[in-house]
């Protein structure tokens, strides 16, 4: 009777051989397509591999050769964005040759660690997904292995990241298109571009006239973060109609503290993401968000990373990809707010070519003297 795989383990080669009939080695020459094997034999091991489940150790294949071909690849177990991008970079090193290791930075488990861990898996280069650590540690870092920085701005090493500023630009371009002017901005604390994304709000605030209206809430990256920032706002005497989010999983604390407050999504608030990670994506939520480019993002971290290894020349170390607004349905005029015609002569945020078209709103006649007054100074100047 054929020999069969113990239900316990993983198939092997050895499992392959003894049901096909055939020497270990022939089973491999098989299973890896090169020559030397008859077209009716290499059949019929294919399907016994099939039939038992075996598969190829790819892992162990590349640690026997003189070349790894891994990636090592750090993680935040709290960025629900970070887990739209491991999805990205295993796909753009797959259609490199590449494999991915990966290790997470948890709340007991910091990011040192996780890239201990990496180095120890004999990875051929490393891509850090929005990384806290200090410039002189990475730099230090990128001395011993190709190293790209993904999400966040540093100084030395190969970065791949969004335009923070500009996407919450976007998102304050889009809320004062609605009518809005009490906006507000529930930022990400310390966090990988939360400074970026605070200037860039505070330079849209200024740019549409509304400095005193400017007001950063302590936030972070958390649904907990977002929920003691709306409870903050919700606290004051004169609320805003408006509130931009650091990251899609703050904002849905603050949906969720908005709804429990009897408020209105969108009507009596509006709330804007960033991310367009699948928490914006759930119909639950259905948020409007700033989206980063995931494919685009990753497709540019795993080829430089290969560039380095590589020895190939390098361009820019800071490659920066625009973000894109993506309009779902917790932002709407202000309550009682009128539509108006489209408007073309507010000015545009840095880097964006030509002026938006915004689709207005405003209450009344005030609303319409305010933008020609301003439209008219702008011409002036």
């Amino acid at each position: 009777m054929a020999a069969t795989a113990p239900p316990s383990r993983r198939p092997t080669l050895a499992d392959v051989a003894a049901r096909a009939g055939v020497s270990t080695a022939l089973v491999s020459l098989a299973i890896r397509d090169v020559p030397g094997v008859s077209a009716s034999t290499r059949e019929r091991i294919l399907r016994v591999a099939e039939e038992i489940g075996y598969r190829p150790d790819t892992r162990a294949r590349l640690l026997r050769s003189s070349r790894s071909h891994l990636i090592g690849v750090s993680f935040g177990v709290q960025h629900a964005f970070h887990g739209d991008l491991v999805g990205g970079l295993y796909d753009a090193a797959e259609a490199a040759g590449y494999e991915l290791t990966l290790s997470a930075v948890t709340a007991h488990r910091d990011e040192q660690r996780a890239v201990a861990s990496l180095l120890q898996d004999r990875c051929e280069a490393m891509i850090l997904l929005g990384p806290s650590a200090s410039p002189g540690y990475l730099d230090e870092l990128a001395n011993r292995i190709p190293l790209v920085v993904v999400a966040r701005s540093a100084r030395g090493v190969d970065v791949v990241r969004t335009a923070d500023d500009e996407g919450l630009q976007q998102a304050v371009d889009h809320l004062v298109g609605l009518g809005h002017r009490r906006i507000a901005h529930i930022d990400g604390g310390r966090a990988p571009g939360a400074a970026e994304r605070r200037r860039g709000y505070r330079q849209a605030m200024q740019r549409h006239g509304l400095d005193n209206e400017i007001h950063v809430i302590a936030g972070g990256l958390t649904e907990e973060d977002g929920a003691a920032g709306a409870r903050a706002l919700l606290a004051e005497n004169s609320r805003p109609t408006a509130v931009a989010v650091f990251n899609d999983r703050s904002a849905t604390g603050v949906l969720d503290v908005a709804r429990t407050a009897g408020l209105s999504v969108p009507a009596d608030l509006s709330v804007v993401g960033f991310d367009n990670s699948r928490l914006a994506r759930l119909s639950q939520f259905d948020l409007t968000t700033v989206a980063q480019d995931v494919e685009q993002l990753s497709a540019l971290a795993v080829a430089r990373a290969i560039d380095r290894l590589d020895g190939n020349p390098i361009g820019r170390r800071e490659q920066i990809i625009p973000p894109q607004l993506i309009i779902r349905s917790t932002t709407s005029p202000p309550a009682g707010q009128q539509r108006i015609t489209q408007v073309d002569d507010w000015p545009t945020h840095p880097g964006s070519p030509g002026s938006p078209r915004i689709q207005g709103w405003r209450s009344g006649a005030n609303d319409r003297r305010r933008h020609d007054s301003n439209a008219d100074e702008r011409a002036r100047t």
